[in-house]
């Protein structure tokens, strides 16, 4: 994913994640939204909201690696 010099705050996080539910895995959707609950780094919501950026659009293949990354995130949610 290119570099991207515009920091996305938490409510732009939070709409990126809505916008892209029905495309996402359920499980990861869930604990999305208990990780965005909580205050997160900038660095975080950044990458969290590229990979969430155009999900719809990317191959199954590129969807795959993006779910991993975002469960990365969200690894300490039961």
């Amino acid at each position: 994913m290119a570099e991207c010099n515009i920091d996305h705050g938490q409510e732009d996080v939070k709409k990126k994640l809505i916008s892209q539910e029905e495309f996402l895995p359920d499980d990861l959707v869930v604990k999305m939204h208990i990780y965005l609950k909580d205050i997160r780094p900038q660095e975080e919501l950044n990458e969290v909201f590229h990979l969430l950026k155009k999900y719809d659009l990317a191959s199954e293949q590129e969807q795959e690696e993006r779910n991993e990354k975002l469960r990365n995130y969200v690894a300490e949610i039961e």
